[in-house]
């Protein structure tokens, strides 16, 4: 499995760190050791990081996420709780017009219709299924909150013409789809029963990137209704990811309350900023 970049372990680690509680610069270091990042790389990812404001510091040298990384950060967080996401679909969807022109906004805009599923329909046109739970005011906020430029539009569209709605419920590889949850939950399987037999700095670093691999394919993962992608799959990986979680938050305890910090969640390597969707077809 690849490494995670000194900027992804770094948000990673960081996004475990309850409200109140802070990571000191020398867990950061040596946890990255474990991962192959040198203590100079990981300060000027640091540094990097505080200019650019996705992470705050005190003066006694402790870290958290700042304001800017909190929307991905809770996003990344919300795999626990995905059938709580959508409700039944009625056929309409939720529309997105891009407005703003420059590279910027376009980048920060893919990143926050990738996060809720959207799929390209023409060059002008973004949609998903309306079957989140929010409403299209919430969906606006969230991507928003998320870097979607202001002066985009976001909108219901609830009488696509027969045509266009064939088109649309394709813009989705459904049976890609479905192989990745099997294959998830496959590799979940197998990894559980590694985890028992490996040394200490071992099992940390494999339940890092295997259970953040399966964390940022559920975070990506478009939430289709079953109309489109019956989601049975999905729901039994989510269950087997749990399990897996509670694994990696026994596996880090011991480090985490050396420095000092609750143990409740165990890092991830979500990454949900850099992977690539691969979900639409379109």
């Amino acid at each position: 499995m690849k490494l995670p970049r000194a900027k992804s372990l770094i948000l990673d680690l960081l996004g475990t760190v309850p409200p109140g509680s802070a990571m000191p610069i020398a867990m950061l270091v040596e946890v990255a050791d474990l991962f192959g990042t040198g203590s100079n790389a990981l300060r000027v990812a640091v540094a990097r990081l505080v200019a650019a404001g996705r992470i705050v510091s005190d003066e006694r040298g402790l870290y958290q996420l700042g304001e800017s990384a909190m929307p991905v950060g809770r996003r990344v967080r919300s795999w626990r709780d995905l059938s709580r996401r959508t409700r039944a679909w009625r056929g309409g969807w939720l529309g997105v017009v891009p407005v703003a022109a420059d590279r910027r906004g376009s980048r920060r805009r893919a990143k926050a219709l990738r996060l809720l599923g959207f799929a390209r329909l023409e060059p002008s046109v973004w949609l998903r299924p309306d079957n989140l739970a929010e409403r299209v005011a919430e969906v606006r906020t969230e991507l928003a909150a998320l870097g979607l430029p202001p002066a985009d539009l976001v909108a219901g569209l609830h009488h696509l013409d027969p045509a266009t709605d064939r088109r649309a419920r394709g813009l989705w590889d459904a049976a890609a789809l479905r192989r990745s949850y099997r294959c998830s939950l496959a590799d979940l399987e197998t990894g559980a029963k590694r985890l028992a037999g490996l040394p200490a700095e071992k099992a940390m670093v494999e339940s890092f990137l295997l259970g953040g691999r399966v964390i940022r394919e559920l975070v990506l993962d478009p939430l289709l209704p079953d109309e489109i992608c019956p989601g049975d799959e999905r729901r039994a990986l989510v269950e087997r990811l749990r399990d897996y979680d509670r694994q990696g938050r026994l596996v880090w305890a011991a480090s985490m309350e050396r420095w000092g910090l609750p143990s409740h969640r165990a890092p991830v390597d979500a990454r949900a900023d850099d992977a690539p969707s691969r979900v639409a077809t379109g």
